[in-house]
């Protein structure tokens, strides 16, 4: 079964670029929205494997964002947040918070396929971790 990813941007330009960038590039399931209200939504009901979310959004940024989604207790997806306001500050907080990394816009789109397969084999390797010490604690 494929990963699946939320992609998450209040300018739909940069939600279709992402969006045509996985669909061409990757076997991902993509779902995508410019509403980061929606998005909280869509992350708990939707058993996503990664979101990525624009830093700067009206209502909700992607720091706010990254914290509602890191409240779940089941498994949570890991976050890469995009911004055209890169700081070292703020990339420092969104690590600092959870994320997973932090890209800086306008970015190549090499270096967003080989973050995310970065983020997904992590994610992966978290899992077996998780379910070879359930495992370990049946012997």
């Amino acid at each position: 079964m494929a990963e699946k990813i939320l992609i998450v941007d209040d300018e739909p330009d940069m939600l279709k670029l992402l969006s045509m960038i996985l669909r061409e590039k990757t076997p991902y399931e993509i779902t995508t929205t410019n509403n980061p209200i929606e998005a909280v939504e869509l992350a708990k009901e939707g058993n996503f494997d990664l979101v990525i979310t624009d830093l700067k959004m009206p209502g909700l940024d992607g720091l706010q964002l990254l914290e509602e989604v890191k409240k779940r207790d089941e498994d949570v997806p890991v976050i890469i947040i995009i911004t055209a306001y890169g700081t070292i500050d703020a990339a420092t907080e969104a690590i600092e918070k959870g994320g997973f990394d932090f890209i800086t816009k306008p970015f190549k789109k090499e270096q967003i396929l080989f973050t995310i397969e970065k983020a997904l084999k992590w994610l992966r390797v978290q899992r077996e971790n998780r379910m070879l010490k359930e495992k370990l604690k049946e012997v």
